[in-house]
């Protein structure tokens, strides 16, 4: 782990970026479902209206961590940092590489003066689990998760049109 770097990421970081998150897809038993793209992605997190900020853990001129960001408005709270997604390449896991990106996270929400830091981990993820619980994390199980894609929505405005 001493030769780690944890530093903001770069436009030229994408590619390896989503390298990880398709290594994360797969990991997740969801490889299918990552349909993002290198463009997408420096339209998104280095454009004239950037949506996400980047971590990266860079070890030897190769990025081995990611952790993806942004800003998420609790209307009880106020700013906080949404983490999107920590992902460590396979090879590095279990040397403290999630630690140095989890932290850096704390330190830009406090540096930021937000509220909190929030995010998800599935339920079945155990390692992911304790790793949160070394920092007396709370992992609250009332909330349900819900969602639609683009295309539902898209269906729903189709059908409700229609009527």
């Amino acid at each position: 782990m001493n030769d780690v770097q944890i530093r903001r990421g770069l436009p030229g970081d994408i590619p390896q970026t989503l390298q990880l998150v398709r290594e994360l897809a797969l990991f997740e038993r969801a490889p299918q479902e990552v349909t993002n793209t290198e463009a997408m992605m420096l339209e998104d997190g280095f454009g004239p209206n950037p949506v996400f900020g980047l971590f990266v853990a860079e070890s030897e001129g190769k990025i081995v961590g990611i952790a993806i960001h942004y800003v998420r408005y609790s209307t009880w709270k106020g700013k906080m940092l949404y983490l999107e997604d920590i992902v460590v390449t396979e090879n590095q896991r279990g040397n403290g590489i999630g630690h140095l990106l989890f932290e850096a996270c704390m330190d830009y929400a406090i540096e930021k003066n937000y509220e909190g830091m929030i995010w998800q981990v599935l339920d079945w993820n155990k390692d992911a689990i304790r790793f949160y619980k070394k920092y007396e994390a709370v992992l609250d199980p009332e909330w349900v998760n819900g969602k639609l894609s683009r295309s539902m929505m898209l269906d729903w405005k189709n059908k409700t049109t229609m009527k």
